[in-house]
């Protein structure tokens, strides 16, 4: 009897499986919209090492917005074309203060790693007495309404983090 009716429950699972609507592959990847964005005073230069991690396909979306064209960051042999976008794109996105002054920041490089891509920049000049950085960042905000973007602020091991959600961009930490 039990087996008669676990064959009935499979049935009606399969029959119900085929009457859902399917949702795009997409929507199935991961329902939040959340990047971070690492700032660390680095000890020993003193300069400012920044890390942005953000989902591949929805990066990938946003730079596909940006230039009209077909993006893919997952391809090694496409990796070099697909500087100029990162760059682009992660400039007009994140802008960063120490001590109330833009501090000018150097592209250092993107890689792919699983699901995120990590953009790399560091301060062109070295920051002497830290004592308060202003990020304001709005990555993937022309894509999204519910971007979140988690910002973690390191000088002198203190960690200190915030999120900021859209469409707020700025966040301060004074050391």
């Amino acid at each position: 009897m039990n087996a008669l009716l676990q064959q009935h429950l499979l049935y009606c699972y399969l029959l119900v499986g085929f009457l859902m609507p399917v949702k795009p592959v997409s929507a199935l990847r991961h329902p939040l919209h959340v990047s971070t964005v690492d700032i660390n005073l680095n000890p020993r230069s003193h300069k400012l090492e920044v890390i942005c991690s953000i989902f591949t396909d929805d990066f990938e979306a946003a730079l596909a917005k940006q230039s009209g064209s077909k993006i893919d960051l997952t391809l090694p042999a496409l990796h070099n074309a697909m500087e100029e976008p990162v760059k682009k794109y992660t400039l007009g996105h994140l802008q960063v203060k120490a001590n109330s002054k833009p501090a000018a920041l150097a592209y250092i490089g993107f890689e792919h790693a699983k699901e995120i891509v990590n953009v790399y920049y560091e301060s062109t000049v070295p920051i002497a007495d830290l004592k308060g950085i202003e990020a304001e960042v709005s990555l993937l905000y022309d894509l999204y309404n519910d971007q979140s973007n988690i910002v973690h602020i390191t000088v002198n091991g203190k960690r200190q983090s915030s999120k900021i959600d859209y469409p707020d961009r700025k966040v301060t930490r004074v050391f």
